[in-house]
């Protein structure tokens, strides 16, 4: 018997995962098996299967709850807002700013086969722009603002890589500097079924997805681009997600007020206006900065206020940090939780056969760039107006849509609405 197939079937002995190799012999090409082979004798079986035995302990965590401390934009003057951002201006046009926005996801949830980032939105006047474009431009209103090239980095998935660098190829880059582009990949993990089996998603592939946001310092060290940002002299790094179309990804202003508070991270929220909105908040947990996911919030917490009315807990994250570089790599050094998620997902079911599923069929794990605040004793927060920077393409139903998406977008850049005639 060949050797490495029997490593193989050792391995998988040894972590009860023998259906792995199932459809083996019916694999045509020999190409094929070796990667099958090769896939299973790579993976971390301990990491996926502790995670999923672990996550099914009902750990209940006691922490001391207490606000974050946030700052309304609406509330500044003219003047604080000219002051702040003549610090950030000045950390832009001496280039050390640069954006990364994470882009590891596909459009599965808008019915979209491809990377998220090239899902295109179609507006009143006719102007196509994928998620991508809408990005690009607006880092290149703050290139041309601040008269400077900000370096933009870009976080793909091995799922998304090549059909993302090819749509950016196709499209000459947007007209942006090919140079001062850099894609980087994250990590992925297996799927896990409900019975702790872990699942294929062709005959010769086993089913793995990115494992979050939160892996993007990791990745980041892994691809060389902490060094690379220190050595270019960058200090300051954005990070977003691509499916808002109202981020500002040059804020000048947001940049300067965490400048002068002296601390290492800041982000944006806005206000959760329904008490039990499905929203996490910013809150700290044993006095570090930390995310209230929405499940741990009841009513009562929801509603309290300080002495001057003012909510305690309704500040949702709308993923919009910046951080030094410094902080980045810290986190970069550190090991972010795990979160569980059932969601739904495509795969080769015990008789072989593809199945979409209509509900959750799969376990999910992943990391959130949140869960890196904890390493910090503060952090800057921003109250800024949802309908002027927050309005994510999540799915088709819901308040976070396509349409909804386009109506804001053209709110905020009238050019892109109906044309009079």
């Amino acid at each position: 018997m060949d050797t490495k197939l029997e490593k193989v079937k050792q391995k998988l002995k040894k972590y009860n995962q023998e259906h792995l190799l199932a459809f083996y012999q019916d694999i045509e090409e020999k190409e094929n098996q070796e990667k099958l082979l090769d896939e299973i004798l790579n993976l971390d079986f301990e990491e996926i299967l502790s995670l999923y035995e672990n996550s099914k302990i009902d750990n209940v965590i006691k922490y001391k709850l207490s606000p974050l401390l946030h700052i309304e934009k609406r509330k500044l003057t003219k003047k604080e807002c000219e002051k702040y951002s003549a610090i950030g201006e000045e950390i832009v046009k001496s280039n050390k700013y640069a954006i990364v926005t994470m882009a590891g996801g596909q459009g599965t949830r808008l019915g979209y086969k491809g990377p998220k980032g090239t899902y295109e939105i179609k507006f009143t006047n006719g102007a196509k722009l994928s998620l991508f474009e809408i990005i690009c431009n607006d880092i290149k209103k703050g290139n041309e603002l601040y008269n400077v090239t900000i370096p933009w980095y870009i976080m793909v998935s091995k799922e998304n890589k090549n059909q993302t660098i090819k749509y950016f190829e196709e499209h000459n880059y947007f007209n942006y500097p090919k140079e001062k582009v850099k894609f980087f990949t994250q990590h992925t993990i297996p799927l896990i079924d409900i019975d702790g089996r872990i699942v294929l998603q062709e005959y010769h592939k086993i089913k793995e997805v990115s494992n979050g946001n939160g892996n993007v310092f990791k990745a980041m060290k892994e691809a060389n681009i902490i060094q690379e940002m220190k050595e270019k002299g960058i200090k300051w790094v954005s990070f977003s997600g691509i499916d808002n179309v109202l981020i500002k990804n040059v804020d000048v202003m947001f940049l300067g007020m965490i400048i002068k508070s002296n601390l290492q991270i800041g982000s944006k929220s806005i206000f959760k206006r329904g008490a039990l909105e499905k929203l996490a908040v910013y809150c700290k947990k044993d006095n570090h900065p930390a995310i209230l996911d929405y499940d741990d919030i009841d009513l009562e917490l929801s509603e309290q206020k300080n002495e001057n009315g003012e909510y305690l807990y309704r500040e949702a994250n709308m993923l919009s940090h910046i951080m030094d570089i410094d902080a980045i790599e810290k986190v970069s050094a550190k090991e972010l939780p795990y979160h569980r998620a059932y969601k739904k997902n495509p795969i080769i079911n015990e008789e072989g056969v593809k199945i979409v599923p209509t509900s959750p069929n799969t376990f999910k794990f992943e990391n959130f760039i949140f869960d890196a605040f904890k390493f910090f004793d503060d952090m800057f927060l921003l109250r800024v107006k949802q309908e002027e920077e927050f309005a994510p393409i999540k799915d088709f139903t819901g308040i976070y849509t396509p349409e909804t998406a386009k109506d804001a977008y053209e709110r905020i850049y009238k050019e892109y609405g109906r044309k009079n005639n």
